[in-house]
């Protein structure tokens, strides 16, 4: 019996060695917010990619049509007499693929898909028609529109709705295949510009202007919104912050904090221009998959990606970007759905809990305590109170959170919040959503919410995402390698008050 007992023990004790508890306090400045973002934040792409390349491989949802190959689309016309071309395979071409043609009948049933999901449409248009490709990537000549106004008017003709016409992709700074100046870039957007104001002449809302859907280089960039001041409405930037999808250390990156932390230097950078500009124009994050040529099938589209993916939604809103396009909706190795079933991977819940959850006001936060926290507020979506998100990229430590605010309830002014004040008797409950991976597996694509398994029902539809209540006395328990949204009602903030912020 004493061998046993003394066994039971060890093992025992092991358990307490593995599984840590520490404390952490996170400080939301409540008088006023920092920065806002679109109430459709959340947005994804669909690319051109047809089937051969895909060997390596949200009410209302923007969706944003375009990628590598938009610059080697050209349109059918009503008037064209010679065949519709689709892309066709050739290692020699820019992107392995010969030019291809979108047929006026694929365009009609793309937006009778849009009309019925109510989608907003971002469509990328192809900027390298007219001009000429240098051997080293240099581009020579301006815009060609002529094909583009074409669709355009189609467009138009068939009241179809866009919400934005975005021109070019990654051409912007050193390129990727083909490179545009940019004083030549803002000569063509200007084109572009004027094309909509005469198409769309006397139609209101006109749709946006977008560019370039590039990756950010500083000096390209300023010169650029420098000379679009008032032509552009946005600025589209690219972030695949994570190397290759074959990169053995994907994972790594993911788990390091000190990572992540990178690409919030090109998020202030871009705010500083902007702000410094003069321009009317805002930031959107254009096209985002983390890790590039499709991902890493178990990576990016497993549960372990959602520290990725939230952390960059809360960090790129803190720095003003309005909507943050996740490449893909469905496609290669980073959809938000999988490719064969169809059915939601891991990030789809955690996208849709940011929709839900995260309201347009972003808070600033500060947390006190392990590395391995990520924190980010925002008021909370049409409803009152505030939404906490917490990221633990620890493998054996709990962490629990205490909140503390600068601000004052607005119910009861004449106290200084700390929320974790257990000296005095409240029962008030918050919301509580806690994301983890089936069997602790961070390459699982099956996500657990508080503890249940979400799974879509035989007829296809989603599982209700069912928080769990917790006492305003307990602090908010972030277990190893887990994600939680908190939604706390009753901490009514004053940046949270019915008056927009000035931003």
């Amino acid at each position: 019996m004493g061998i046993c007992i003394w066994i039971f023990l060890i093992i025992l004790g092991s358990v307490f060695v593995d599984s840590k508890v520490e404390n952490g306090s996170v400080l939301i400045d409540g008088e006023s917010g920092i920065a806002e973002i679109d109430a459709d934040f959340i947005c994804a792409t669909m690319d051109w990619w047809p089937p051969e390349k895909c060997d390596y491989a949200f009410s209302p949802l923007k969706i944003r049509l375009g990628g590598s190959l938009q610059d080697e689309l050209i349109y059918e016309t009503e008037d064209q007499t010679e065949p519709c071309i689709p892309f066709s395979k050739n290692t020699s071409a820019l992107f392995s693929f010969n030019e291809g043609c979108l047929p006026l009948s694929r365009w009609d049933e793309l937006n009778n898909f849009f009309n019925e999901t109510g989608a907003k449409i971002i469509f990328g248009l192809n900027a390298l028609n007219g001009r000429k490709l240098q051997a080293d990537g240099s581009t020579v000549g301006a815009w060609d529109s002529t094909n583009a106004e074409s669709l355009m008017r189609y467009t138009v003709k068939r009241n179809y709705t866009m919400y934005a016409w975005e021109l070019g992709n990654e051409l912007s700074g050193s390129g990727v295949g083909a490179r545009v100046k940019a004083a030549q870039y803002a000569i063509d957007t200007t084109t572009l510009k004027n094309i909509v104001e005469e198409i769309y002449d006397g139609m209101e809302p006109k749709p946006l202007i977008i560019s370039p859907g590039g990756f950010f280089d500083a000096n390209w960039f300023k010169e650029f919104i420098n000379k679009t001041t008032e032509i552009l409405d946005v600025i589209t930037h690219h972030i695949y912050n994570l190397g290759a999808g074959v990169d053995k250390d994907l994972v790594k990156k993911i788990l390091d904090p000190s990572y992540l932390d990178k690409e919030a230097n090109t998020f202030k950078q871009l705010e500083n221009i902007l702000e410094t500009s003069g321009t009317l124009a805002y930031a959107w994050v254009g096209e985002a998959g983390g890790a590039y040529n499709s991902g890493h099938h178990l990576v990016t589209d497993a549960f372990v990606f959602s520290f990725w993916y939230l952390d960059q939604l809360g960090m790129s809103a803190v720095y003003n970007t309005k909507t943050y396009c996740r490449q893909t909706l469905i496609g290669g190795n980073y959809g938000l759905l999988n490719t064969t079933t169809f059915e939601p991977n891991p990030d789809y819940y955690s996208a849709l809990l940011w929709h839900r959850l995260m309201g347009t006001t972003v808070l600033s936060t500060n947390f006190t305590g392990s590395k391995k926290i990520r924190s980010y507020a925002h008021c909370a979506k049409e409803s009152d109170g505030i939404t906490l998100l917490l990221i633990n990229l620890d493998k054996t430590t709990t962490i629990d959170v205490n909140l503390l605010t600068n601000s004052r309830l607005k119910s009861r002014p004449h106290i200084e919040l700390a929320i974790q004040d257990t000296k005095t008797s409240d029962s008030r409950t918050r919301e509580e959503y806690h994301l983890t991976a089936k069997d602790g597996n961070l390459h699982s694509q099956t996500m657990m919410l508080n503890g249940n398994e979400l799974t879509v029902n035989p007829d296809g539809n989603i599982p209700p995402l069912q928080p769990m209540l917790v006492s305003s006395l307990e602090p908010i328990s972030v277990a190893p390698y887990s994600i939680v949204f908190a939604h706390i009602p009753y901490l009514t903030l004053n940046a949270c008050g019915d008056s927009v912020m000035d931003v």
